[in-house]
């Protein structure tokens, strides 16, 4: 699972996710790519299952770049707990995702199966996503 080797503090506050993607919205190394099209919080858990899904269906062959890391804690408070005493153990870590971020890469693949396999790992996520594919890309 991805998380951080070390956090600064254990415990983050929530902060606002508004505008668009400043950095990360261009295809960088692949030659096809899957982009975020909504707001949300990626957990460590759906990222593997995106990329487990994209590399099974690529039959291992080509590259695979993953564009996110988790490295933001979130925390949950037992059920049947009352309000107040603080706030609650951390519990994962997520990737704060803005529209326009590109999430994952891949490259050294037919356009087809790109497609399919950025299909069946945009099934894995929680957001609305875009299969986009390099300007300048010739089969």
């Amino acid at each position: 699972m991805l998380q951080p080797k070390k956090t600064k503090f254990r415990r983050e506050q929530k902060n606002v996710m508004k505008g668009m993607a400043q950095r990360g919205h261009q295809l960088a190394f692949g030659s096809f790519g899957l982009k975020t099209l909504e707001n949300c919080w990626l957990t460590a858990q759906q990222i593997e299952a995106a990329r487990q899904a994209i590399t099974r269906r690529m039959n291992r062959e080509g590259q695979v770049w993953i564009r996110v890391f988790p490295a933001k804690p979130y925390t949950r408070k037992p059920l049947d707990t009352r309000m107040g005493k603080g706030k609650g153990d951390p519990q994962g870590f997520v990737c704060p995702i803005t529209p326009g971020r590109i999430l994952f890469e891949a490259e050294g693949v037919a356009l087809e199966i790109a497609k399919e396999a950025m299909r069946l790992a945009a099934n894995k996520l929680p957001v609305a996503t875009k299969f986009i594919v390099r300007r300048d890309y010739v089969e």
